[in-house]
């Protein structure tokens, strides 16, 4: 539930590229616009969405199991910490949507997947698989967010089968929760949007470092 309510936040914060794709679609299927941008990028999403469903549907169950495994996790969240890290040491982030290849989503999609791994922040290792990859720095943060949409959509449509009612998902707690969820993720979301822009996306780095001794410690 809280998931759905970030969803909530990415899909209005990102209304205006969300609204270009749908755009796209039309123009191409009405105006015999063959070919656009939005259309190229639509197929992306899709191409990326791919390794992330058969590695979350086949492996899930084995990778929720770590969180009963603290130090395992602390361990991940040094690694989130490291990849974090060495973006800072990339500078040949050139390619623009033009000139981004079907295999960097693909590549990008296998990354979002193995990121259900608790302590992989699962935005920080797909904005920064696409800077590795070449991408610059506002669109690998766009297209990261653009691919968490049906990726989280389609697992929580997996979790709403554990429920027995909408209600038993949907209550006073959860509610405030999702609230506090969506209002903290609009302003993540500025805050990040603005960082990665300036290339600073490293900073980040500190926090998962003192979290994830703080974890393995205690």
């Amino acid at each position: 539930m809280l998931h759905l309510a970030t969803l909530l936040a990415v899909i209005i914060y990102f209304y205006k590229d969300i609204s270009e794709i749908f755009k796209g679609m039309i123009r191409c299927l009405f105006q015999k616009d063959k070919f656009n941008l939005q259309l190229k990028l639509i197929l992306y999403i899709i191409i990326a969405t791919i390794p992330t469903a058969l590695i979350g549907f086949f492996s899930r169950d084995f990778f929720e199991s770590i969180f009963l495994k603290p130090k395992i996790v602390g361990g991940m969240l040094l690694i989130t910490g490291g990849i974090l890290f060495s973006t800072k040491f990339f500078r040949r982030e050139k390619k623009d949507l033009n000139r981004m290849k079907w295999m960097d989503s693909f590549y990008i999609g296998i990354v979002q997947g193995l990121a259900i791994i608790p302590g992989i922040s699962r935005s920080g290792a797909t904005i920064s698989t696409g800077i590795f990859l070449g991408l610059n720095r506002e669109l690998s943060g766009k297209f990261s967010f653009l691919i968490s949409i049906p990726a989280i959509l389609g697992a929580t449509i997996l979790e709403f089968y554990k429920l027995n009612s909408i209600k038993e998902g949907l209550n006073p707690t959860t509610a405030i929760g999702m609230l506090f969820a969506f209002g903290f993720g609009m302003l993540a979301l500025r805050i990040l949007m603005r960082w990665i822009k300036a290339g600073k996306l490293h900073n980040f780095s500190f926090y998962c470092w003192f979290i994830g001794i703080m974890t393995i410690i205690l």
